[in-house]
């Protein structure tokens, strides 16, 4: 357990803090971690047999969603790692009853979320209890997202519909990075290397066409799916085609970060510093993005507790794998990322919040969907982020 630590260091560490009055991050991981064990708990009781949650509405009233919807992983997920850092055996229960449930989804093949909904919930029960029965759900569900992926185009298709207003072939979202590590995973595991190839062939495409000069990122690529040709750059879920969708830039910082360390190729380690570099530029004081790095209300605009929670668990990767001079700083962003969202600003209270851990997260602006409210992802993220920082050495 990430509990037992060595006695003496605790102490000296203790006392240290004792001196400059501020609580140390295992003392900030204990606590955070007791309160998700309890949000989580009651959590559970709020779903049915095809249900897991979603957000809460502007009345405070609990939002569930359907099995198929885009999130659904991040809960099971979630319990996984409280189960990971406590080892409490109730939890883990509720992690099996929760990641069973998706059982069903390992065939759906209508869009690109396979990886957030699999590898979160079988891809951590596998890793974890190393159970042979999570296996087969994660071959069949990565072989299922992989016929989304077009030689032509060199990427895996996103969505199969198109927002009204627009004219999308072949659309192509930033988000789509993170379900290359069920891929990847997948192809090492079985030794599919078909899987890896389709993995890295996005991760180059995308690297090629979503990338600003300054290594901000689009939302959205629309290609050709005849010539493979890029026919639109688009920032749906931003504050305009031009802008940096805070989210969505760290999607990029965490998908390049986890392509270098499947991979262990050199470019998307310098991809991913890049990326990361822009943002220490970028992030406000305390390191919680506003929803949009460009939006026209700063500083009296909407901050994203989940764009944070995603870039301080990349943060921490990214700190290990790093050699570059700036390192030490990741680290340190990532510290006061997760220092500010373990907050009362941002941390809720046991019972409140319908549950939920964070609150603050921005879903989508412009859709006027999930606005300054809690958000599953920012909870799996940011219990991610801790575990990472409690796994570095002393």
């Amino acid at each position: 357990m990430n509990r037992i630590k060595n006695t003496g260091l605790i102490l000296l560490t203790a006392l240290l803090a004792g001196c400059s009055g501020e609580e140390t991050m295992s003392e900030l991981t204990d606590r955070v971690f007791d309160i998700a064990e309890r949000q989580y708990t009651m959590m559970d009781t709020r779903l049915k047999d095809d249900t897991m949650p979603r957000s809460m509405d502007s009345e405070g009233n609990f939002i569930d969603s359907n099995l198929r919807w885009w999130c659904s992983g991040f809960f099971p997920g979630s319990l996984w790692y409280i189960y990971e850092y406590t080892g409490n055996e109730h939890i883990r229960a509720l992690a099996e009853k929760n990641t069973e449930k998706l059982d069903v989804l390992k065939i759906k093949g209508t869009d690109h979320d396979l990886g957030f909904q699999m590898n979160c919930s079988f891809g951590n029960a596998y890793r974890i209890t190393g159970d042979e029965r999570y296996a087969e759900p994660i071959r069949t569900s990565a072989e299922v997202l992989a016929k989304r992926f077009s030689p032509v185009t060199g990427v895996i298709k996103s969505w199969d519909f198109v927002n009204k207003g627009r004219d999308w072939k072949y659309p192509v979202i930033i988000d789509n990075m993170m379900n290359l590590e069920h891929l990847y995973n997948a192809g090492i595991i079985f030794g599919l290397d078909t899987l890896k190839t389709i993995a890295l062939t996005h991760a180059n495409t995308t690297m090629a066409n979503h990338f600003r000069p300054d290594y901000t990122s689009w939302h959205l690529v629309d290609y050709d799916p005849e010539t493979g040709k890029v026919r639109s750059k688009e920032t749906v879920q931003g504050f305009s085609d031009s802008s940096a969708w805070a989210r969505g830039q760290a999607w990029a910082l965490y998908g390049y970060t986890m392509m270098f360390r499947m991979s262990g190729y050199d470019c998307y380690l310098s991809q991913a510093e890049n990326i990361a570099d822009m943002l220490l530029e970028r992030l406000p004081e305390d390191g919680i993005p506003y929803w949009d790095f460009d939006s026209d209300r700063i500083p009296d605009d909407y901050r994203d507790a989940s764009a944070a929670a995603i870039m301080a668990s990349a943060f921490i990767e990214l700190s290990t794998l790093s050699n570059s001079p700036k390192k030490t700083a990741y680290l340190e962003t990532a510290e006061k990322q997760i220092r500010a969202l373990a907050s009362d600003e941002y941390l809720a209270n046991p019972g409140e919040n319908c549950n939920f851990i964070l609150k603050h997260s921005v879903g989508s602006l412009p859709g006027n969907s999930e606005v300054d409210v809690p958000l599953t992802y920012a909870d799996y993220y940011f219990l991610e982020a801790l575990l990472r920082y409690s796994r570095l050495p002393e």
